[in-house]
């Protein structure tokens, strides 16, 4: 029995990947720092599992945390059920960002959260984890990149350093676990159309919108679909690295957009 933990949950990417591994049989703990939010895509897990008609799998657990907040990972695994603390998949989803200021005129505070929660969060779950993974010699942590941490692009300084840096760790660890049979695994989206870029308009809809105008980007239920193709791949197969585009999308600043009529 497959159980999953994934952050960042309440919404997105996290919330379509936990709906589609309950579509599929696996147990699933879904966190995030909404609680309500949370709940509501818990109870579309279990609907998903229902409706799939499957007899394994079935429990949903909702855990409110702040993976940014280091006193809220110490002792984090300790709020697991018991009979769900034998994880056997993390997804590392939490991320995000703020601003699309150029440097000179960026915000501390922003820089300092966007670190604290796409990178340090990131390492620190994924060092609890690792350690039972090696004890029990079996496990997989799959990382959301970015097409941001493959290359940089203007207004995006602090954002696309912590994709580089998720990158960069996740390379390490991969090397690190070579010598056994842990999985390490990091999908870089590249414009996916989720409430990502609203927040990262700080609420401003319309300008959200205008970053996917004329083209048809990615939807979050087609970056789950690619998250868990990798957790089901044989346990001898490892995709190190998953970079997934729009169609008409070559690069962070390369696109095409059908024109207006």
């Amino acid at each position: 029995m497959t159980t999953v933990l994934i952050t960042g949950a309440s919404s997105g990417i996290g919330a379509a990947t936990a709906v589609l591994f309950a579509k599929g049989g696996s147990n699933v703990i879904l966190t995030a720092r909404r609680a309500d939010a949370l709940q509501k895509v818990a109870d579309e897990c279990t609907a998903a599992h229902k409706e799939a008609g499957l007899q394994h799998g079935g429990k949903f657990v909702t855990i409110q945390i702040d993976v940014s907040d280091r006193s809220q990972i110490n002792g984090f695994l300790e709020r697991i059920p018991v009979d769900l603390r034998e994880i056997d998949i993390l997804v590392n989803n939490a991320g995000y960002v703020v601003g699309v200021d150029k440097v000179g005129d960026l915000s501390l505070d922003n820089m300092e959260a966007m670190f604290a929660t796409n990178v340090f969060g990131l390492i620190a779950l994924t060092q609890l984890f690792i350690k039972e993974f090696k004890k029990r010699k079996s496990g997989h942590v799959i990382n959301l990149g970015s097409i941001a941490g493959r290359e940089a692009y203007a207004g995006g300084s602090i954002y696309c350093a912590t994709k580089h840096a998720v990158n960069a760790f996740t390379g390490s660890l991969m090397r690190e676990l070579v010598d056994t049979p842990i999985r390490v695994t990091e999908i870089q989206p590249g414009m996916v159309e989720t409430e990502f870029s609203v927040i990262r308009f700080k609420g401003d809809k319309s300008a959200a919108d205008k970053v996917y105008e004329g083209l048809q980007p990615l939807v979050a239920e087609d970056i789950a679909e690619e998250i868990v193709w990798a957790a089901s791949r044989p346990p001898h197969v490892n995709l190190a690295e998953v970079f997934v585009l729009p169609v008409n999308q070559a690069s962070a600043t390369l696109n095409y957009r059908a024109p207006k009529l």
